[in-house]
């Protein structure tokens, strides 16, 4: 009889998170025709929190009121977008097995709500007068926002380009 090695023993060892039931149930329940609405629905508010603090950036150059009032409407915009796609989110998480039971769903969950919370701090700030909340908090708030959607959007990229997670599997 042969002796048994480490690697036997590698092969019996099994993942619990991924016996989980529904483990391999990643497909988007929340998608127009195969399309997921989240992952469509995210470009905007990634794009307006950029804008906010280019506008705010331009502001604090130029002085000229547009971009104060441009930096007060890209905020405003990109809060609104952003309950739009973390609404769809949420519902990806909690109606989709396989992505409910992996922790970096999880963590892109917990970012992306801290980032909608700076994201309406940042509009709101702004509404008791968007000139004068440019400099000095208003510019920094952007800046954070900026970097926590870069932190937001790389993991919520990780989910679908490493795990595939609400994406549709297709035809083929």
């Amino acid at each position: 009889m042969p002796k048994k090695t480490a690697e036997d023993n590698v092969d019996q060892l099994l993942d619990p998170i991924a016996q989980t039931p529904g483990y391999d149930d990643t497909e988007t329940n929340v998608g127009i025709w195969g399309h997921p609405i989240h992952a469509m629905s995210v470009a905007f508010p990634v794009a307006l929190t950029f804008c906010t603090f280019g506008a705010d950036a331009l502001y604090w150059w130029s002085g000229e009121l547009f971009w104060a009032r441009a930096a007060v409407w890209a905020a405003g915009t990109a809060f609104l977008f952003g309950l739009a796609a973390g609404a769809t989110g949420t519902a990806e998480l909690l109606l989709v097995p396989g992505i409910r039971a992996r922790a970096p769903a999880w963590t892109h969950f917990v970012i992306a709500v801290m980032l909608l919370s700076l994201l309406g701090l940042n509009w709101g700030y702004r509404m008791q007068g968007y000139e004068a909340a440019i400099l000095p908090y208003g510019i920094l708030l952007s800046g954070v926002n900026v970097l926590v959607v870069m932190v937001t959007g790389w993991h919520g990229g990780k989910l679908v380009f490493d795990y595939r997670l609400g994406t549709s599997k297709g035809s083929g």
